[in-house]
Formats: structure tokens, C-alpha cells, sequence
């Protein structure tokens, strides 16, 4: 029978690992499968399925940082709801940039089109790629939690992400959109 106190510990602490990651995973989520509502889908099972599994990551973690082995989580499932609906998403991340101060339309157009320009690269790159890029930007992960959560070594994490750079720098060039 497990103690009620050490399940009350472990309960206290995925609750923080939630609490701390939660728009990680969402965000992740999100930019992978494009659209808020299979988003929240993959965020709730990538948490249902890291419970399950939080007291032997927590001891073979090491103390380090739990974001890669989440991430990995969310990847795996995105990955399975991509494969499983054999599709690619059905509407771009128009709605990922955010609007700090007013701008004049024309100024608005013109970075919304830049954004979706952005984007829609991010979108075409091969899924290595563009998983990497999600997790240096839009998660502002480090070298060291991406080769984590992608199963590869730092030194190949950086190749990867210094070649997904150049290749959208180039589609970009190509498209006039730089």
C-alpha cells in the first residue's frame, strides 16, 4: 500500500510540474497540430500520461529539468494524431502573433502577411526541423532540453537547428517574403 504522505508529496509536486509547464506543452501543441481544440487534447493526454509515469521519471531524472521529457510526451502524441489522421493541419497560426500597440492597418497587414510567410515556412520544413525550431522559439528552449526531448546530442540538436534556420531563410528568400 503506498503512504499516504509520499503520495501527497507526489501529488504536490507533479501539481508544481503542471502548474510550471502547462503553457509549454500547450504552446508546443498548438504550434504542431493548428488548432486550439485538438491542442487542449494533446496538453490533456501528454499530463494524464506523464502521472502515470511521474515517480520513475522524477528518480531517473537525476534532478534535471522535467520540460524535455513533457515535450517529448506531447511530441510522441502529436506525432500519433498526425499519422492517425494522415493530414496536415487544416488552418495555418494566423492568430500566433500578438499585437502590442496600435499600428496602422497598412502596418498590420504587412506583418500579418509576414507572420503567415513565417509560418507557412515553418509549416513546409521537414518535421525535425520544424520540431526544433517550435522548441528554440516559441518554447525558448535551450540546445540541452531539445536534444533531450528529441532523443539526439547537443552537437546534432545545433546542426539541426542551424540548418532549419538556413532552409526557411532560404524559402523565404525565394518567396520574396524576406
Amino acid at each position: 500500500m503506498v503512504d499516504s504522505a509520499a503520495k501527497a508529496d507526489l501529488d504536490r509536486a507533479f501539481t508544481e510540474l503542471y502548474r510550471a509547464h502547462l503553457r509549454d506543452v500547450y504552446s508546443y501543441s498548438y504550434y504542431r497540430i493548428g488548432n486550439h481544440h485538438d491542442a487542449e487534447d494533446i496538453t490533456e493526454q501528454t499530463f494524464l500520461q506523464a502521472y502515470r509515469h511521474f515517480e520513475r521519471a522524477r528518480a531517473e531524472s537525476d534532478g534535471r529539468p522535467l520540460r524535455p521529457w513533457l515535450i517529448r510526451i506531447a511530441h510522441n502524441l502529436a506525432a500519433n494524431y498526425h499519422r492517425d489522421r494522415s493530414r496536415r493541419p487544416q488552418t495555418q497560426l494566423e492568430d500566433a502573433a500578438v499585437v502590442s500597440a496600435l499600428h496602422g492597418t497598412e502596418d498590420l497587414v504587412e506583418g500579418r502577411e509576414e507572420v503567415q510567410a513565417v509560418l507557412a515556412g515553418v509549416a513546409s520544413l521537414p518535421d525535425d526541423r520544424r520540431e526544433a525550431l517550435i522548441m528554440r522559439f516559441a518554447l525558448d528552449m535551450d540546445n540541452r532540453e531539445i536534444a533531450r526531448a528529441l532523443g539526439r546530442s547537443e552537437g546534432a540538436t545545433k546542426v539541426l537547428i542551424h540548418r532549419a534556420i538556413k532552409q526557411l531563410g532560404e524559402q523565404l528568400d525565394a518567396d520574396g517574403a524576406r
